[in-house]
């Protein structure tokens, strides 16, 4: 039977994360920065306050002097915002010494990273991903085909996490939003050298990043970018029983009966390119103008072995089939068609290149007129080759697959500010974006197409208009308020073998933030927020093109899309109490709640497709999505970040990070138990030190990251189940001087196996898949200079 995984309690989740819950933690104040000018009006008023508000005139004042600042720490950002904003910068990033942004993301509050450790997967806030997250670069959206794994630290300035939507960004963000900043230190005046060597199973991963600032009259850059290299290696299992009960291939066949072992090794070599320039220039009637290309190219070569242990493989069969019971009935042992080695070889090569502007124009009275503009190219290329063999060593198919996509993308957009009557600031701006992409994909089964849909060639637009207006204003002293409206449209149109779809939905989004002050208690604050937001359908989801599975199954089948497919409509409230200490340490807790309509789901069925090879049709199961009504969602989040010395001046310099996050979710056409939102799972914490030793240029510090063992109900007839993830982060680092020092670190040094599974069991099919991947210790060394 198949080892059902058990979810860990609760209680000893916050036993080991808030024991601690009455300290506070200081962040040592970044390096100093300058915002770039793309930056939301309730920034801009952020800026303006310093520390607790005395007056309404004050605050006034403040915000008709002040314009731009510098040194400004984290949490004092995080405290000014109206919207429920969280800032990690260049402290967060390095400190770890993580190969990539995905390493450090997991250890941010509400943040889930999926797949198993030390491989990146998708990015969710309140474990919803899938679109659910909304993931932007420089506050636009990221390119097709981006994935923040291939986004070394070094790059980025800081990261933004955005709770609750803003009516300056785009709505599509029901869990939140990521803002990933890239690096915009131009101010700079040293050149950074940063030197790192990887290590895993004895396989080494080069790592170079290199920024050069500088300045020519009125004009100021900073060329930043990196090169790398990673080897890794893979092993996994896979055990299957399947019992299929219902009419097989043959009209005498009564059940199929499948038992195996697949063992898969999988050799990958990936090296790439990452170019972050920024260049700012000021005009001589102040005007600022800013540009950022980003570019970014690896390739990616991977070798893959399969060996099945075939324990049995049967059919049930009869000459009477109309009488299940008959006499008749006989055991045949299943051969054709049953692979025992399978080899491939892939390779894939992508490149992204990406452009931000940003000008800014001022006038009298503190107004001002934002007007941004980028755009992008993307080409990704692959192939792959896969042969099958019998267990005699005779070959049985051969699959191959290629696949060339262009993307290519261009987008506008403006902002006008002004302050207005007593603390009030207004904005209202647009945003347009056109994207097209074309993908040409031949799969082949010894030479031949699989099927009718496989192979055909995609044209796909995307057009996006929005229109916003929002304010952000002072009631009084204590109590400040945020309320803006977005209207957002989104028009896709694609042609598949000649015939033409279109699919079109728009969205109106209103917003409502307000903090209150709590007069007589320092800093502490009151947030609460009601938003409404929304999930549009992914390009490929609304693609009516056919991915073939060399192995379909119920479990795996073809996927394809759907063009009618609706947004999701969520609707929410955020509530959060936060404490601020006196040295730059926070206690918070956040409750949020969403009800989603018009939830998209995978379904699984059969259709008669018709085989090319022999002109008959075939039963094939093909997944595609559907909308199938309405779920909730709702959780708390709990955070504490304290210095030691806060409450123990004469205590040892020791920094707490810790935080913990509970999900519970509900979709009502699925039956229960355990009917959650896709992939979501119940709980999530992260508990860290950071010590430094008195007398010498030592820290020493680390991070458990831990979330439990969860099963979905994915459907009415499949259970998928994910097994616990618990992992130790460890780092050393010694400073020579200001300008040298030495950082070694472990990720994933307890390298657990990562379990995952599937159950499926209805009327004509029980099939049960447990599957085992290893995870590795990756050691880093990194070197750190100011030249």
């Amino acid at each position: 039977m198949y080892p059902k995984f058990r979810l860990r309690t609760l209680t000893l989740a916050v036993a080991s994360v808030f024991s601690v819950t009455t300290f506070a933690y200081a962040q040592t104040t970044p390096p100093e920065t300058v915002k770039s000018t793309e930056e939301n009006s309730q920034d801009a008023k952020a800026k303006a306050r310093t520390g607790d508000k005395k007056t309404e005139a004050a605050s006034k004042d403040n915000i008709q002097k002040v314009t731009i600042s510098g040194g400004r720490t984290d949490q004092e950002e995080r405290r000014q915002s109206t919207a429920a904003k969280i800032i990690f910068g260049r402290e967060e990033l390095d400190r770890n010494g993580d190969s990539n942004l995905g390493e450090v993301l997991k250890r941010l509050p509400g943040v889930t990273v999926g797949g198993r450790p030390g491989r990146g997967g998708d990015i969710r806030m309140r474990g919803m991903g899938n679109g659910y997250t909304q993931i932007l670069l420089n506050g636009e959206r990221a390119p097709r085909g981006f994935s923040m794994d291939s986004l070394t630290p070094d790059q980025v300035e800081r990261i933004e996490i955005i709770r609750g939507t803003v009516a300056e960004y785009s709505t599509q963000a029901i869990a939140g939003t990521i803002n990933i900043v890239l690096r915009e230190e131009y101010k700079q005046k040293d050149i950074d050298l940063k030197l790192s060597m990887g290590y895993e199973q004895g396989r080494l991963a080069p790592n170079v990043s290199l920024t050069v600032p500088g300045e020519i009259g009125n004009l100021s850059y900073a060329l930043s970018g990196s090169v790398f290299q990673n080897r890794q290696h893979d092993d996994g299992s896979t055990f299957t029983s399947s019992y299929d009960h219902g009419p097989q291939r043959d009209p005498q066949t009564l059940s199929e009966t499948l038992i195996q072992n697949q063992y898969d090794q999988t050799n990958r070599r990936t090296i790439g390119i990452h170019l972050t320039p920024r260049f700012n220039y000021r005009f001589e009637n102040g005007d600022t103008l800013m540009v950022q290309p980003f570019l970014m190219n690896s390739r990616s070569d991977s070798s893959t072995r399969s060996d099945v242990n075939l324990i049995d493989h049967y059919v049930i069969k009869s000459n009477n089939p109309t009488d299940p019971n008959s006499s008749n009935n006989f055991k045949e042992s299943v051969t054709n068609g049953d692979f025992a080695v399978a080899t491939g070889t892939a390779h894939a090569e992508t490149t992204f290149l990406r452009g931000f502007g940003n000008w800014q124009h001022k006038f009298e009275g503190n107004s001002k007129l934002n007007i941004k503009f980028g755009g992008g190219l993307g080409k990704m290329d692959s192939n792959s080759l896969r042969y099958q063999f019998d267990k005699n060593g005779n070959q049985i198919d051969m699959f191959s697959d290629v696949n060339n996509t262009r993307d290519s993308s261009i987008n506008t957009g403006g902002k006008f500010t002004m302050p207005y009557g007593e603390g009030h600031t207004l904005a209202a701006g647009w945003d347009m974006e056109m994207g097209k992409r074309s993908q040409t994909r031949i799969s082949l089964d010894n030479g031949k197409p699989q099927f009718a849909e496989s192979g055909d060639n995609l044209d796909a637009n995307t057009r996006r208009l929005a229109v916003f207006a929002q304010d952000e204003f002072d009631i009084n002293p204590q109590f400040s308020a945020y309320a803006g409206l977005r209207w957002e449209g989104i028009k896709t149109s694609s042609t598949v073998g000649g015939n033409a779809i279109e699919n079109t939905s728009s969205v109106w989004s209103p917003v409502l933030h307000g903090v209150w002050r709590i007069p007589g208690a320092g800093k502490d604050q009151i947030r609460a927020s009601l938003t409404q937001s929304y999930r549009a359908p992914a390009l490929s989801d609304l693609i009516a093109v056919t991915s073939i599975s060399n192995q379909n199954s119920f479990y795996r089948p073809d996927r394809t899309g759907n063009p009618f497919l609706k947004p999701e409509l969520s609707k929410g409230i955020d509530l959060a109490f936060e404490h601020y200490l006196t040295r730059a340490g926070i206690i918070s807790a956040n409750f949020f709640v969403r009800d989603i309509n018009n939830l998209i789901r995978r379904s699984t069925d059969p259709v008669q497709v018709l085989d090319l090879a022999d002109g008959l049709y075939k039963t094939r199961q093909i997944s595609k999505p559907v909308n199938i009504g309405h779920a909730t969602t709702k959780g708390i989040e709990l955070e504490a970040k304290f210095q030691l010395q806060e409450f123990f001046p004469d205590g040892p310099a020791i920094d707490v990070r810790s935080n913990y996050s509970h999900f519970w979710s509900t979709v009502d056409d699925i039956k229960g138990p355990n009917n959650r939102l896709d992939q979501q799972p119940t709980q999530t914490a992260n508990f860290g030190l950071d010590y430094r030793p008195a007398g010498i240029p030592l820290t020493v510090g680390g991070n458990i990251n831990w979330t439990p063992a969860y099963e979905i109900q994915s459907s009415n007839v499949q259970i998928n189940q994910t097994g616990i993830k618990r992992q130790v982060d460890l780092y050393g680092l010694w400073k020579f001087n200001p300008n040298l020092q030495v950082r070694l670190s472990a990720n994933n040094l307890r390298a657990n196996d990562y379990l995952s599974g599937s159950i499926v069991n209805s009327d004509t099919l029980n099939r049960i898949d447990y599957n085992t991947s290893k995870t590795y210790t990756t050691w880093t060394l990194r070197i750190e200079m100011k030249l």
